[in-house]
Order: C-alpha cells, then sequence, then structure tokens
C-alpha cells in the first residue's frame, strides 16, 4: 500500500478576510434598516393613538311611519227623481146639433171660475160670475130667413138651487126677435151653479152672453 493511500485529508481553514467581509455588509444593512424604522415609528404610534380614540356613534333607527288610516268611500246619493207633470188635456167642445127646425145648436159655453162673494146687506142677491150648463141654442127661423144676427148680453137671477128665475136683457143684440128668443130658452132650460157665501148657497145675479151666428149652422 502506498503512502499516498493512506493520508488523511486535511480541512481548510476559513478565510477571515471574506468573513470581515460579509459581517461589514450585515452590520451596513443593520444600520440602514434601524435607520428607515425609525422615524416611521412615532408616525405609527400616533395612527394608532388616533385610531384608539375614535368615538363610534349609534344612528337611531328612523321612526316606524305608521300607514294611513283606509278611508271607506261610500257611494253618493242617488238625485231625488223628478215628478213628471202631466198637462191637463184641453176640454173639447162638441159639434153644435141640428134641430128638427134646421136651427143650429150653440156650442156649449165652459164654465167660468167662481170667484170669492163678498155677502150684500141683508137678502139681497149678490152678483158673481156663475158656471152654467146651456140647452143647445134654437135660431128662430124668421131670424135666420132674414140673417139676423148679434150677441146679447142677459142678466139672469139665480136661485139657491141654481134655477134662473128671472131674466132681463142688459145689452140687445140689435134685433128683438133675437133678443126674445134668448131670453126665453135661458129662463127655461140653463142651469147654473149657485153662488155661495161662507159655504151656504145664496142667490145672485149673473151675466151669460147668447150669440146668434148664421155661419155656425
Amino acid at each position: 500500500m502506498s503512502s499516498a493511500s493512506l493520508a488523511v485529508p486535511r480541512h481548510a481553514h476559513p478565510d477571515a478576510a471574506r468573513i470581515a467581509a460579509l459581517s461589514a455588509a450585515i452590520a451596513v444593512n443593520l444600520v440602514a434598516l434601524l435607520a428607515v424604522l425609525r422615524p416611521m415609528a412615532p408616525q405609527l404610534m400616533q395612527q394608532m393613538q388616533h385610531i384608539s380614540e375614535m368615538t363610534i356613534h349609534w344612528i337611531p333607527a328612523p321612526p316606524k311611519v305608521e300607514p294611513p288610516p283606509d278611508i271607506e268611500l261610500k257611494p253618493a246619493p242617488k238625485p231625488m227623481p223628478v215628478p213628471r207633470t202631466h198637462a191637463q188635456p184641453k176640454p173639447v167642445s162638441p159639434p153644435p146639433t141640428i134641430t128638427d127646425e134646421g136651427n143650429t145648436a150653440a156650442p156649449p159655453v165652459p164654465p167660468a171660475a167662481t170667484p170669492a162673494i163678498e155677502p150684500n146687506v141683508g137678502t139681497a142677491p149678490v152678483e158673481a160670475t156663475l158656471a152654467y150648463r146651456a140647452v143647445p141654442l134654437k135660431y128662430p127661423p124668421a131670424a135666420l130667413r132674414a140673417h139676423m144676427e148679434g150677441t146679447v148680453i142677459l142678466k139672469v137671477l139665480v136661485d139657491e138651487q141654481g134655477v134662473p128665475q128671472e131674466v132681463t136683457v142688459e145689452q140687445s143684440s140689435g134685433y128683438a126677435l133675437l133678443d126674445r128668443s134668448a131670453r126665453d130658452q135661458v129662463l127655461r132650460g140653463w142651469r147654473f151653479q149657485p153662488a155661495t157665501v161662507s159655504g151656504q148657497a145664496v142667490r145672485a145675479w149673473a151675466r151669460v152672453p147668447v150669440s146668434f151666428n148664421v155661419n155656425q149652422l
């Protein structure tokens, strides 16, 4: 066996210069790090103190708003129906009738309204406008042949039963024949509504016209 193979290996000793250089570099880095951290420490402490001094204010919840109450809507009242007024038909006068003598009857006269009557002294007849029922008027044959025409105003005394008691000519028709015929026909056949005073029938004077006209034949 050779002497070279039995030789014990020797370890290399560390380089002192290299170690010194590494130590110097580490020291420089530590100094630089401390220089950076040192001015930041007071600022960091102030920020932490400011954060610690902050107060938290709780915002109260908004008050609960009650919903408006439901409004009950009632239907509008229906308008009252307006009563319909029916026009009263006008009375139609019947056509004149022809008598056996060829005379034309006078058309019936509509009844007149009875006004209020003031009673006279004693039992004297009052004057009033009375409603009446006329019979068909007969034209005197002689007056018809002579074409006599005219209107006579008669003053009639009517009793409590509405019966003519007295008839006088107040205004002539211009023909005595016509005046006499009108007087006789009213006295015999006409009937009147009696006048009343305080609800009691009394005698009264009434005026009625009687017209003779050949064109109505």
